[in-house]
């Protein structure tokens, strides 16, 4: 259920009533229906009649209870499954017992899958629920009934595992809800109240508090304040908000008061954009269909048709029915799935474990897929291919006074500030052993920078809009902050975020991997990130974007390419990550973009990036490999049986041997490879 907005129905819980009586109560409905937490406050154990509140919470426990419920079979099934194997490899089980305990342990877990197989079938949509029916019952009739236990259970594994990873993704959009504040401290003639969000209209004056998010767009209308954007921006540079600035929900106010007009309704706020474009961008991308699912699609209706042809046809013209039939029987045990069944969804269970010792977590199969064809990689700039935090990159003087000088200067006006961009200055005169002088009548206010007596001159430091028009004219584009003594404009020093040292290095290797397109997108002004670019080896970019402009970019980018990574660490990036075929998120990152990635490189770097590339591209390698090898010794066993050459007993061999084979081969990803 939306957290900020009420169903458009009528509530019979007794606080609420119809909308003549509404003005003369202060229950209305949104109030009791908003959210589960809030209705439990606002009712007790007083039920809401609405039809929403409680046919979600309902919904949600059904379906709590049917996935423990899922789990549980399985995990009994895995358990009674290893039992029987294990009594049949040391005291020789019974044949009967061992086939009732593998029965039941296949149809406690895969009766859904069987019963879906049974429909497909009907319907003449062969897919890998088929497929899967179709290997447990040739299982079974030759008399393999552990390997039809192992074939359901890992296919149920793998099921189970994707679900959860989909569903963990989708619960970014739960955890990216707390960048956007649910009530706004309205200013009206009567005084200052706290209402709902929701509740305020355009034009409205709010009062934000320091450090505190603000909750609407709107234009700063009192006060000035250094505003941290990075939650739409991504930039780690604050931006000075003074009067006339315009400001967007979940930007986080800084050391000031300030009030702002409204300008959008909750609904239309830049946070709630964000929110919205998450939960698009997941849908956008689909539930893609997955590797075995293709495969089954094409190969099963093939193997049944094989098998019908070798009965019927040579019958029709030759006679000797029982001699074609049991020559079809045995292309069909020889066709049987199972090595392939088993040994795709472990080679990638196994390349995703390898991966995981590597601090690659990729979240399932389809990934994988995205990751080992992408032509594409994506970029964030600020804590991705940069580190996030700003540094003096430059001194410049513009008069008389040494640059060392300025740094003294700088330092001492800015001791006692808390702005990113003094700290910085601060470190960097640190570094240099520059010994800061005694201020006097040290003032700061944001917008207008800082103001200190040093040695009976006044010296400021602040933004180019202290300067004159004509001193505005001397300066370079890239100077962040500017010194003038008594007036006058004497120097100015440029911070910057640093680009990562293995940055260039990873960039280089994904081209010598095969990529296309190395593409930055980025909140920051065009110059600096051409500056990073031309440092990193980015061959596209793409700056000054919202999230929403950002998605736009990934959609053209998906286009024109087989398979787009995109690599991010910000609540600004979840709704680009979610879109891209595989979203890659820094693990020192969000948690919101953590959630709607699709892997995660767990030590916050990108020097695994190239690994994950060359894991992924392995493991379809592996897989191909098995296949092809199962597909060659079928279609062989295959022949042979059409002449009459092959026995039973050999396309029983071509099928339980094969699957060791295939399986031992798959293991081989469990190891990381360097």
């Amino acid at each position: 259920m939306d957290k900020f907005k009420a169903p458009d129905v009528h509530c019979t819980c007794g606080h609420c009533h119809d909308e003549k009586e509404e003005k003369h109560h202060h229950h209305h409905h949104e109030d009791c229906c908003e959210h589960e937490h809030h209705h439990n406050e606002l009712h007790a154990d007083i039920h809401c009649g609405c039809g929403h509140c409680h046919d979600d919470e309902d919904e949600h426990e059904e379906k709590e209870e049917s996935k423990g419920l899922e789990l549980g079979l399985l995990i009994g099934s895995a358990v009674l499954t290893l039992v029987a194997f294990i009594l049949h490899l040391t005291i020789d089980l019974n044949p009967i017992a061992l086939g009732i305990m593998c029965g039941i342990a296949t149809l406690a877990c895969g009766y859904e899958t069987f019963i879906e197989g049974i429909k497909s079938l009907f319907k003449l949509k062969l897919d890998e629920t088929t497929l899967l029916a179709i290997a447990v019952v040739a299982a079974f009739c030759l008399g393999e009934f552990t390997e039809a236990a192992f074939v359901t259970l890992l296919f149920q594994l793998g099921e189970f595992l994707e679900d959860f990873a989909v569903k963990k993704s989708q619960r970014s959009i739960e955890s990216l809800a707390e960048i956007r504040p649910d009530t706004a401290i309205l200013v009206t003639p009567e005084g200052e109240k706290e209402v709902p969000a929701e509740k305020v209209p355009i034009g409205s004056t709010i009062l934000v508090k320091p450090y505190e998010r603000i909750p609407l767009d709107g234009v700063i209308c009192e006060g000035s304040s250094a505003i941290d954007t990075s939650t739409i921006t991504g930039e780690s540079i604050p931006l000075d908000g003074v009067v006339g600035t315009d400001v967007m929900s979940s930007m986080q106010n800084g050391e000031s008061v300030i009030k702002i007009t409204t300008t959008k309704t909750a609904d239309n706020s830049a946070a709630s954009r964000i929110l919205k474009m998450v939960q698009d961008s997941q849908q956008n991308k689909g539930d893609s269909e997955k590797f075995i699912t293709r495969f089954a699609i094409v190969y099963t209706p093939i193997v049944v048709v094989i098998a019908i042809l070798v009965a019927v046809i040579p019958t029709i013209f030759c006679g000797q029915f029982s001699v074609w039939l049991y020559r079809a029987l045995v292309c069909l045990v020889a066709s049987c799935p199972c090595a392939i069944v088993i040994s795709v969804p472990l080679a990638f269970f196994a390349g995703i474990g390898g991966a995981s010792k590597r601090g690659i977590m990729i979240k399932g199969g389809k990934y994988i897929e995205s990751v080992a064809k992408a032509d594409c990689f994506v970029f964030d700039k600020t804590g991705t291919l940069t580190n996030g935090k700003i540094k003096v990159t430059k001194v410049t003087s513009y008069g008389e006074i040494s640059e060392n000088d300025i740094l003294k200067y700088c330092a001492t006006a800015e001791e006692y500030s808390a702005h990113p961009i003094a700290q910085a200055i601060n470190q960097k005169a640190k570094l240099e052993n520059v010994e800061t002088l005694k201020a006097d009548d040290y003032q700061e206010k944001a917008g207008n920078g800082v103001t200190a007596i040093i040695d009976g001159k006044n010296y400021t430091v602040g933004h180019i809009g202290l300067l004159s028009d004509e001193d505005k004219k001397k300066v370079t584009d890239d100077t962040s902050v500017f010194l003038l003594i008594d007036g006058k404009l004497v120097g100015g020093i440029t911070v910057n975020d640093t680009i990562r040292t293995e940055t260039p290095k990873v960039l280089k290797s994904l081209k010598e991997l095969g990529a296309k397109d190395l593409v930055m997108l980025t909140g920051d002004n065009k110059k600096k990130a051409e500056s990073v670019a031309k440092l990193t080896g980015i061959t596209k970019l793409f700056s000054n974007l919202l999230p929403n402009e950002k998605v736009k970019h990934m959609e053209e980018l998906k286009k024109s390419h087989k398979a787009t990574v995109f690599v991010g660490d910000g609540i600004n990036d979840a709704p680009v990550i979610a879109l891209a075929d595989c979203g890659v998120a820094m693990g020192l990152g969000s948690n919101a973009a953590i959630e709607a990635s699709d892997a995660v490189l767990s030590d916050g770097t990108l020097k695994s990036l190239p690994t994950m590339v060359k894991t992924s591209r392995r493991i379809m390698n592996t897989i191909r490999a098995v296949i092809t090898f199962a597909l060659v010794v079928k279609a062989l066993v295959i022949v042979l049986a059409i002449f009459g050459i092959a026995p039973m007993w050999l396309g029983v061999l071509s099928d339980t041997g094969l699957s060791m084979i295939c399986i031992l081969y798959a293991m081989r990803l469990l190891k990381p490879k360097d």
